[in-house]
């Protein structure tokens, strides 16, 4: 409906905007038992015609239905959520793989970089990072290559390759962080499935861009949020599972999405997400080089 008030042009005459309005108010008299007629005049404008002794009451009537829809949430403008599924996880995929396939070969990646509570307490903070990409057999490495792929090409789809990937690495990262945090320096762990919950934090996170767009969009952006934990339930907890390191990497997820659905327009240019993707390549190089140039 038009932003414009129902008026009499001519006795028993009301004129709308277009036909989608013409046919709006039409709805409305029917529903209000007032009679009428939908046409068109000579210069191809739409009107509805009822009879004199009924306009005032079906201006009333129109009137009061555009008060109460004009702060209508669905009349807002909102977000259009993307679906979109970048096969650039691929890449991520064949590190994983990649570096299982040296672990099993060498033995010497896990000795170095997995998530060893007492040396990252000693001062080696890199083990947070290169126990993201290790695996523990190959069950765990099919569980996080799968989940992974699906949930970091949506994500990568939803914020751009360079950025997506950058931001679920670092939720892998917090992950690990709080993990540690909990569990003290007898903790250890490996795996990328603190990254899959990233992943999965960034997508429950994108319906925190709507808050831009309406007040009214709060609702939607709880049941975003919501839906994410419900999923995370689903394939975060399990009986050997690092749950602290999963819900970690969850919550850092949420906490990176919001950030980056609030300032879509910068993170997702091509410029920010080609510095993304060379700022996790040197994160990727430099923490290993320090995991073995730290080699005990």
């Amino acid at each position: 409906m038009q932003n414009a008030d129902p008026a009499i042009a001519e006795s028993g005459t009301i004129r709308a905007r277009s036909q989608r309005q013409a046919m709006d108010w039409s709805l409305v008299l029917a529903s209000q038992g007032i009679e009428h007629s939908i046409g068109q005049d000579a210069t191809g404008n739409w009107l509805l015609l009822v009879s004199p002794s009924d306009a005032p009451a079906a201006i009333a009537v129109l009137k009061q239905y555009r008060l109460e829809n004009l702060r209508w949430p669905w009349r807002r403008k909102f977000f259009k959520a993307r679906v979109v599924f970048d096969w650039a996880a691929l890449a991520w995929i064949s590190l994983t793989v990649a570096l299982f396939w040296l672990d099993e070969s060498r033995q010497s990646l896990r000795e170095v970089g997995i998530m060893n509570g007492q040396r990252v307490g000693q001062g080696e903070w890199w083990r947070l990072f290169t126990a993201t990409q290790l695996h523990a057999d190959l069950p765990h490495l099919a569980t996080n290559t799968v989940f992974g792929f699906l949930l970091l090409g949506l994500a990568l789809g939803r914020y751009g390759t360079g950025t997506g990937l950058l931001a679920a690495f670092l939720a892998g990262v917090g992950g690990n962080l709080a993990s540690w945090a909990v569990n003290g320096n007898a903790h250890q762990s490996l795996g990328a499935s603190g990254v899959v919950m990233g992943a999965l934090g960034l997508l429950a996170a994108q319906s925190v861009a709507w808050l831009k767009q309406s007040r009214h969009a709060l609702r939607l952006a709880i049941g975003g949020v919501v839906g994410g934990l419900m999923m995370f339930l689903l394939l975060g907890v399990s009986e050997n599972s690092d749950v602290v390191a999963h819900f970690g990497g969850f919550v850092s997820g949420l906490i990176l999405g919001a950030m980056l659905a609030l300032a879509a327009k910068i993170v997702e240019s091509p410029s920010a997400n080609l510095l993304s993707l060379a700022g996790f390549a040197a994160l990727i190089v430099w923490t290993w080089a320090l995991a073995f140039g730290h080699r005990h």
